[in-house]
């Protein structure tokens, strides 16, 4: 882009950009290199600015893509840039600012040109793109490295060995991104991808040894939370006259190239998306961690490292050995890690990282349920629920889940005597598990169980009367085909009804003393669960609410008339006293457990990256094109 300062409405007229795409090969020695990658331009961070670099890119991109097998010239640029960061970490700890800018513009016109690539090409046609060389025009270099390879480790050693500071948080920002970009090939494939040579550099080539060290790092960024660095001033100053190529390239731009390192931040207003979202990288991170936790399994039935290590790390307080059939494992600080999801759960994402260790890393879900903070956990999730109008489906149903695995613990269940209600299966899973140690159920919760199941009644007596007139509609005809669909509404309905009855009735078998308040509402919409007595589905279960209801209907009888609300709870109270347990009718414990369904990357794999699809930074992906998932779904 050259020694200024770069725009997007600049972009189709800068001469250094269209030397790079032309038909001329430059030599990696051209002092051109650090002219183009001596710019300052302010990386886009919310969607609108996002469409505006990408549209300004795809035209370049379609001429680089024309003109590369005869110049190199983009293979050049990716060499250029790991040549500058082999010295990356030296730069960081001598505070050389300038070599950290040029590296990060060097890598952020690399993941641009890329970003359209992979929309345009097969992964073998973008591995070509790489392999053209300048000294053989419009050949390659068989014996050459494979420098699409070198530039994904490059990009995870980047990742994993540069410290996170001010000055560095732009250029991690970016090699966290570029490797979102390069696995996008997701994206524009209805069929899950099980394999492909990216597939195969990260499960098998030289980034594989690095595999704990990357998740463990990805993990540090979401606990951190590191907003983007303030802009500062007198980045470069001049200590001798001269100052040599870098300053002279440099010198005149001086004053605003923290902008770069801001992603947005230095004399520009931030956007909507970037107030929401002020934690870049620890977003894009988290995004990262979660697409490479589901890729799936090798076609040899090798396992997906990066799930193992996202399943096994331990706490750092864990002293105990490591197994050592226990792959890529590492240790991490779990307080920090509860503390990060505990803050963080109002995110889609941060909502599926919570699922993921629950389900499947039993070291984090044996700490999580030990704690005796657990509400700074569970009211994050509860209120994705008491908000659903402003959730999407796989949000709601990720908080459902969690709900329903924490509810397999009974350590758990007697310490949450309060979950707000919400009509799903899972919920009243998770209710159901939690039933048989209710205690001291607040009046408004067991009102609103007793209301969920007026609603249900009140749902399965209009549905059964649609049915009875349809039938009555279609005597003496032949079309009876919307009769099926009635069966299967009011099968639905009655298992949901069989569900809530299973509870209220578990609640009353081993804890009717402690909830009064539940007995209180039973009673006052007893009328409610006459229709149900002798209904086949329900008789057996209809024996024990009978018996409750009868003993303390009588009870308040006997206490006369015009009770008071206070008299009645005090007949209620000791009546559950009087009550003998023998009275009722013992039925197996509730329990439900989780259990994901046989192909989880199905749901999985288009969910992570419709997230990164909507919640990448500084990404826009244009719905044309998109095979993965539908547009209005979620």
């Amino acid at each position: 882009m050259g020694a200024n300062t770069s725009q997007v409405s600049d972009l189709s007229e800068n001469q250094s950009l269209h030397t790079l795409i032309g038909t001329e090969s430059i030599s990696e020695n051209d002092p051109f290199w650090n002219q183009l990658i001596s710019f300052t331009f302010i990386s886009p961070t919310n969607s609108g600015d996002s469409k505006l670099l990408e549209e300004a890119v795809i035209p370049l991109a379609k001429i680089l893509i024309e003109n590369n097998p005869r110049t190199g010239n983009f293979g050049a640029l990716v060499r250029i840039f790991l040549g500058r960061t082999k010295e990356l970490k030296i730069s960081t700890e001598c505070q050389d600012q300038l070599f950290i800018w040029q590296a990060h513009n060097a890598l952020f016109m690399i993941r641009c040109l890329l970003k359209v690539f992979i929309r345009e090409m097969t992964e073998e046609e973008l591995h070509l793109q790489f392999s053209y060389q300048e000294r053989a025009p419009g050949t390659c270099d068989a014996g050459s490295e494979d420098l699409l390879e070198e530039l994904m480790c490059n990009l995870v050693h980047l990742v994993v060995e540069v410290p996170l500071l001010d000055i560095t948080y732009s250029i991690l920002f970016e090699a966290v991104t570029t490797m979102l970009v390069l696995l996008s090939y997701q994206l524009f494939h209805k069929d899950i991808l099980r394999d492909g040579l990216i597939y195969q550099y990260l499960m098998k080539g030289r980034c594989l040894s690095l595999t704990s060290r990357l998740v463990k790092t990805l993990l540090y960024n979401f606990i951190r939370q590191e907003k983007c660095p303030p802009p500062a001033t007198h980045i470069f100053e001049q200590h001798s006259e001269g100052g040599g190529l870098f300053y002279g390239l440099a010198s005149g731009v001086a004053s605003g190239l923290w902008s770069v390192f801001t992603l947005g931040g230095a004399g520009s207003k931030p956007g909507l998306d970037q107030e929401q979202n002020p934690l870049p990288l620890s977003n894009q991170s988290l995004l990262l961690l979660l697409v490479l936790a589901n890729l799936t399994d090798g076609p040899n039935g090798c396992p997906n490292p990066y799930r193992q290590a996202v399943t096994c790390f331990k706490n750092t307080q864990d002293t105990s050995s490591i197994p050592t059939e226990q792959h890529h494992t590492f240790q991490i600080n779990f307080n920090s890690l509860y503390t990060a999801l505990c803050d963080q759960q109002r995110s889609d994402q941060a909502t599926l990282l919570l699922y993921t260790l629950l389900h499947q890393n039993t070291n984090m879900r044996t700490y999580m349920l030990s704690r005796t903070d657990m509400e700074n956990l569970v009211m994050p999730i509860l209120e994705i629920l008491y908000h659903v109008e402003d959730r999407n489906s796989h949000h709601v149903y990720m908080a459902l889940i969690i709900l329903l695995i924490l509810t397999e613990d009974d350590t758990f269940n007697r310490s949450i005597h309060e979950v707000d209600k919400y009509l799903h299966t899972n919920c009243l899973a998770a209710l159901a598990n939690m039933s048989a140690q209710f205690r001291c159920l607040h009046q408004y919760a067991a009102q609103r169980i007793i209301s969920l199941f007026a609603l249900l009644s009140k749902k399965h007596n209009k549905v059964l009367e649609q049915a009875t007139q349809s039938l009555r509609g279609t005597q003496g005809g032949d079309d009876s085909s919307v009769l099926p669909d009635y069966a299967q509404d009011l099968n639905v309905i009655e298992e949901v009804i069989r569900m809530m009855l299973e509870i209220i009735n578990s609640c009353l078998s081993n804890s009717l003393h402690h909830n009064p308040n539940l007995v209180y509402a039973l009673l006052y919409k007893r009328e409610l669960f006459e229709q149900f007595r002798t209904h086949p589905s329900f008789q057996d279960i209809m024996q024990n609410l009978d018996t409750v209801i009868g003993f303390f209907s009588q009870r308040l009888e006997i206490a006369g008339t015009d009770l008071s609300v206070e008299r009645v709870q005090e007949v209620i109270m000791k009546g559950a006293q009087a009550l003998p347990k023998e009275r009722l009718k013992k039925f197996p414990e509730l329990k439900f457990k989780y259990v994901e369904e046989d192909q989880p990357e199905d749901f999985f794999i288009p969910y992570v990256w419709s997230l990164v699809f909507n919640s990448g930074v500084g990404l826009h992906w244009s719905p044309t094109g998109i095979e993965l998932f539908s547009m209005d779904s979620g």
